[in-house]
């Protein structure tokens, strides 16, 4: 969401501000389903403090696709914009607070930011940004081994190993957890010699 932003964009605090008593605050414990794949997302969700898992079912085990944390936005997009259901199950993995902003107060928020100067240019960098992500993230499954991946988000984004349960990021990185427990035993046993020669 574009409050996700507002760190970089300081402008945006003003419409936090002004578009706060219109969203939904939520304390929450883990495994909360804050939209059920097959209905229609009627919100975007803000993360104030936690984690959340976007997931889908597949013939009975839960495929993770993506995790979000800290002052990051979410909602399942294709169904949140045309009205569609969710492909996606979005739960929290931790205790968490997030905000919600129904659908009519979001495209009201859009509307006002398109008056802006260089809004425009500002939702262009913002978008690439997210689809440079997802575009890398694609490739890596098709180019990068489990182990690789592993190391990859081991090295760019460390808090996903730090927070999220071993079998959640089996299932992202596309293996069983006894796979994974096999590629961090062999980066822990290769640290080792590394450190003893």
């Amino acid at each position: 969401m574009i409050f996700q932003f507002k760190e970089r964009f300081p402008k945006l605090n003003l419409y936090w501000d002004k578009y706060l008593e219109f969203q939904k605050r939520l304390e929450i414990p883990a495994k909360t389903v804050l939209l059920e794949e097959g209905k229609i997302s009627e919100n975007y969700i803000y993360i104030e403090k936690g984690c959340v898992r976007l997931y889908f079912n597949n013939k009975g085990q839960d495929k993770n696709v993506q995790f979000f944390f800290e002052h990051e936005g979410l909602t399942s997009i294709d169904s949140f914009i045309n009205n569609v259901p969710s492909a996606f199950t979005i739960e929290s993995i931790e205790p968490s607070t997030v905000y919600l902003l129904p659908k009519k107060y979001v495209l009201q928020l859009m509307d006002e930011l398109s008056h802006e100067h260089d809004f425009s240019k500002t939702l262009i960098q913002m978008s690439a940004q997210r689809q440079t992500h997802y575009i890398n993230e694609f490739l890596s499954f098709i180019r990068d081994t489990p182990e690789e991946r592993y190391q990859s988000r081991l090295k760019e984004r460390p808090h996903i190993i730090l927070r999220v349960p071993q079998n959640y990021i089996a299932s992202y990185l596309g293996i069983t957890s006894v796979h994974l427990s096999r590629i961090k035993t062999k980066i822990a046993s290769g640290r080792a010699h590394f450190l003893i020669t």
